[in-house]
């Protein structure tokens, strides 16, 4: 069979699927990053992960312009071979230093940061992985030689029954989310750091959604617990407004990891101008913890104002809001009608999630107002209804969401609070 045929017919079933169309949509121009123009409309952008709303500050613009005009818009070749600059490496030694590990190396994207992690999946060793993890974690196993042992989410008895069955002196790795990017939720670190403990595992954390949003210090789930593992993996495309990839961990390890990696030899160099723009909105998340306490605030309200009227956001603590929508076909057609309605979200159906757990993922950032929230809620609410997935009037009595917050500001607000917490370890 010719190996473009798969290609054919699936193209052919387009007009059947009505529900590719709402995937690969342009959007024509930005504003504050808040809004964007889509379709020729100004809808609030509600499906972006640019948490501390930085893409749009004027300072990291103006880092990134700055790069391209003293280096260009490309290095034209690896960091291995003339592609390096002084801007990759301090960005790498203040990312190292902010998640408190030794080194750290800086990939063009976050999906290579997490490929990188290849060289140490070797044979006789095994990788123990979440069952919700994102996909380049998925990638980085079939990359690797090591045995895969995957455990239910969160489900911390299963990882201990899958150690207990591996043999005592073998290789093992445990890879895990910090924030789960479809539902919201944190891993269990402390058990996880438990279990590595005892069975002489260690632990990879992708810090890539929790990352300036989890800890004291905005450094991410390893902040907000207090814990060390061995390695931490980030996007740089979601706090850090920019676009790329960073693995830190110790000096040896990513020293050797530069040099067995391919991802990292045969890759070019991340741009001047995505570098300078991370180091900018590092410096920014740094300095200025309010626009932390402004993204908790919101996804505060926004998981209550839901709950409020009917929607279940599952278990997710963060400003990651999934809304159960039951259904491929009704996720698909409420993404549209909230389009309508003003509000652009993220329908996330199969493969993106299993068939049956449908949900439209929601994320408001630091960027948006009091005003574009309440036009959230308008717009969930009369879509919501019309579909039928929320009652025509309020019903009262829900669960209210206690958000995750840094130690420093959840102990000032502890007393105060008379809403059900929901505990931040999972």
């Amino acid at each position: 069979m010719d190996v473009l045929e798969k290609c054919r017919s699936w193209t052919a079933e387009q007009p059947r699927d009505g529900g590719r169309d709402c995937y690969y949509r342009a959007i024509e121009a930005t504003f504050d990053g808040a809004e964007v123009d889509f379709e020729r409309k100004r809808v609030i952008m509600a499906a972006s992960h640019d948490y501390l709303g930085l893409s749009a500050d004027h300072r990291v613009r103006e880092a990134a312009v700055a790069a391209v005009r003293r280096f260009g818009t490309s290095l034209g070749g690896s960091r291995a071979v003339g592609g390096s600059l002084e801007l990759h490496e301090e960005l790498e030694d203040r990312l190292a230093t902010f998640l408190g590990q030794e080194a750290a190396a800086v990939l063009p994207s976050g999906y290579q940061a997490n490929l990188m992690l290849a060289p140490l999946l070797t044979e006789d060793h095994f990788v123990f992985s979440d069952l919700s993890n994102h996909a380049s974690l998925d990638e980085v196993i079939r990359l690797g030689d090591a045995e895969e042992r995957k455990f239910l989410h969160g489900n911390m008895p299963h990882l201990e029954e899958l150690l207990e069955s591996t043999p005592d002196e073998a290789g093992k790795l445990i890879l895990t989310d910090g924030i789960f990017s479809v539902d919201g939720d944190i891993c269990k670190l402390p058990e996880l750091m438990r279990l590595a403990d005892t069975h002489g595992a260690r632990i990879v954390v992708d810090s890539s959604h929790d990352l300036g949003v989890l800890g004291p210090n905005g450094a991410g789930a390893a902040d907000h617990f207090g814990l060390r593992p061995l390695l931490v993996t980030s996007a740089l495309s979601k706090s850090l407004a920019s676009v790329g990839g960073v693995i830190a961990g110790p000096a040896e390890v990513i020293h050797y990891l530069r040099f067995h990696a391919r991802t990292a030899l045969f890759t070019a160099a991340a741009s001047p101008a995505n570098v300078a723009a991370a180091l900018a909105a590092l410096e920014i998340l740094q300095t200025e913890p309010e626009r932390r306490v402004r993204v908790l605030d919101l996804a505060e309200q926004l998981h209550n104002g839901l709950r409020a009227l009917g929607y279940d956001t599952g278990t997710s603590v963060t400003p990651v809001v999934p809304v159960l929508a039951r259904g491929r076909e009704r996720c698909l057609r409420m993404w549209r009608e909230l389009c309508r309605a003003g509000v652009f979200t993220a329908p996330m159906t199969y493969p993106g999630v299993r068939a049956g757990h449908e949900v439209l993922r929601v994320t408001l950032t630091a960027a948006h107002t009091d005003q574009h929230l309440a036009r959230v809620l308008e717009a969930f609410e009369d879509v919501g209804r019309k579909e039928g997935l929320i009652p025509q009037t309020p019903q009262g009595g829900h669960t209210p969401v206690r958000i995750v917050r840094p130690a420093e500001f959840l102990a000032a607000t502890t007393k105060a609070c008379t809403t059900t917490e929901v505990s931040g370890s999972g």
